[in-house]
């Protein structure tokens, strides 16, 4: 999702003192070389193979539940089945929005140029395959986190693999759950700092000073810091009244976009389709062939959608439901609105626009100097590409781009400071000056990514990111079982009528 992608797109040219970001990366750089470590002899990550071996098992072991509930989870998210007596704090649609605030971002404008840009059109293929498949990773991690919540007398809630952990190993005689649970906390509170909020400051300045000319870095982030402040003091239904505004605004924006481009080619469609195919299987001559392009669709997804990272079980978490399973449903949304929809709407565009340098006589895809990354019309990679996509139907379509740069940026800041929040009150405890004194560090954090080439910093913030999983995982393994119970008893009674619509 992240990293990788720091190269791949325009930076702010101030920088920190050279002296801390070497001192931090010596220091940190184990960690971050064992977390996107490739497997012996291959150039594939064994974090993506952890993320995308678990949503195989998921997706079996409920019975393709993603594509079984998908009816379901449209008439939950419309509101059919919503008692407003429930306990939690928001409805399945602002939970939904808040969750798909916080992935729906960067890594499907820059992440999927650069899955395509090394990949080819094949990795299209694998990232819809991947994203269809973590479907079942977020629907098991979204239930557990309503069903192992805290519920207040205020009538807040507080929940997420860090209860979970806790709550659901306690109950089933299982030892280690409050280590794991604090293991978690703590990589996504150094996520949520750095991934989830200075990279996005960083990247949102550099689209704002590519459109409007260089200035200084502090500025967009003094003005993010005071929106973001300003949202996230008033609390989870603060944040979900906006992002259930921002999110369909921002989804409109770029999906909208998009669609012109894509109804102005339509004829070509059908061939981007053929690639995508085409090259899924065979490579259509890029360095690695099909190999190669699985890897980059794999990696892609499972960066963008973030499914067994266990973040968005905490969003969920918040909802007005009795039944545990309903927000199950709701959100394994999720992914297909983020990777299967958006992500795949980014690749056509890069295809179809032909971006992507092709030999006249073979067809088959041409690669750059180095022979890693296919050969493009300007040479831009990452976000520069899609920019570039964009802008070669209507040159003011980067303007359109930009936006939506900033409002991804902004929705994944605000939803990253929840999950941080979070973590921090399940480390240090409940209370109005305890979660202030967190929102103020985090909005510090906004103008220091926003003002600052913090490489070293950013690349552990993104393992951090991806070691939430690996211990989130390793618990969703155990608690699948009481997952299966519930989404059996569920379904047993709204079969026989006992769950009953609401109107």
């Amino acid at each position: 999702m992240l990293s990788g992608l720091l190269a791949a797109a325009p930076v702010a040219a101030q920088t920190l003192d050279d002296k801390v970001n070497e001192i931090f990366a010596s220091s940190t750089g184990w960690f971050v070389s064992f977390i996107f470590s490739n497997f012996p002899g291959t150039s594939f990550p064994w974090i993506v193979a952890w993320l995308v071996i678990a949503a195989t098992v998921f997706t079996f072991y409920f019975g393709f539940v993603q594509f079984r509930a998908f009816p379901h989870s449209i008439a939950l998210v419309k509101g059919d089945y919503s008692d407003p007596n429930d306990a939690g704090e928001v409805s399945h649609f602002q939970a939904l929005a808040t969750a798909l605030s916080g992935t729906v971002g960067l890594g499907n404008i820059a992440g999927v140029a650069v899955a395509v840009g090394i990949g080819g059109p094949g990795a299209t293929f694998w990232m819809i395959l991947a994203g269809l498949m973590g479907m079942a990773s977020k629907f098991t991690e979204c239930t557990l986190g309503v069903k192992y919540r805290n519920e207040y007398p205020d009538g807040t809630v507080s929940g997420g693999p860090m209860y979970y952990m806790t709550k659901g190993f306690a109950e089933r005689n299982l030892p280690g759950g409050k280590v794991l649970a604090v293991l978690f906390a703590i990589f996504c509170i150094l996520g949520s700092l750095g991934g989830g909020n200075m990279f996005q400051a960083n990247q949102a300045h550099a689209q704002i000073a590519n459109v409007v000319g260089d200035y200084p870095g502090w500025i967009t982030g003094v003005v993010f810091a005071g929106i973001v402040f300003a949202v996230i003091i008033g609390g989870l239904k603060s944040i979900a009244s906006v992002t259930e505004k921002v999110v369909p605004f921002m989804g409109i924006i770029y999906v909208g976009a998009a669609l012109i481009i894509l109804l102005m080619n339509f004829q070509y469609i059908g061939t981007a389709f053929g690639q995508i195919f085409e090259g899924a299987f065979t490579g259509l001559g890029i360095a690695g062939g099909m190999v190669g392009a699985l890897i980059q669709g794999f990696r892609r997804a499972a960066f963008s959608n973030e499914a067994g990272v266990g973040s968005a079980a905490i969003a969920h978490s918040a909802v007005r439901t009795k039944e545990p399973i309903t927000e199950g449903y709701v959100s394994l949304l999720e992914p297909f609105i983020d990777t299967v929809v958006i992500c795949t709407m980014t690749a056509l565009v890069i295809i179809i626009t032909g971006q992507l340098v092709t030999d006249p006589e073979t067809g088959l895809l041409v690669l750059n100097e180095a022979g890693t990354a296919i050969q493009t019309i300007d040479g831009n990679s990452g976000v520069a590409l899609t920019s570039a996509a964009f802008s070669s139907v209507f040159g003011w379509f980067r303007y359109i781009l930009a936006i939506a740069v900033i409002l991804f940026a902004f929705s994944t800041m605000i939803s990253w400071s929840y999950y941080g929040l979070k973590a921090w009150t399940f480390l240090f405890g409940e209370g109005h000056a305890k979660e202030v004194t967190y929102k103020v560090i985090f909005c510090i954090f906004v103008v220091i990514g926003a003002a600052a080439n913090l490489g070293p910093v950013i690349d552990f913030s993104d393992a951090a990111i991806f070691a939430m999983a690996v211990v989130n995982i390793f618990a969703l393994y155990f608690l699948m079982p009481v997952v299966k119970k519930e989404m059996n008893s569920y379904m047993s009674r709204l079969r026989s009528g006992e769950i009953k619509k609401f109107v």
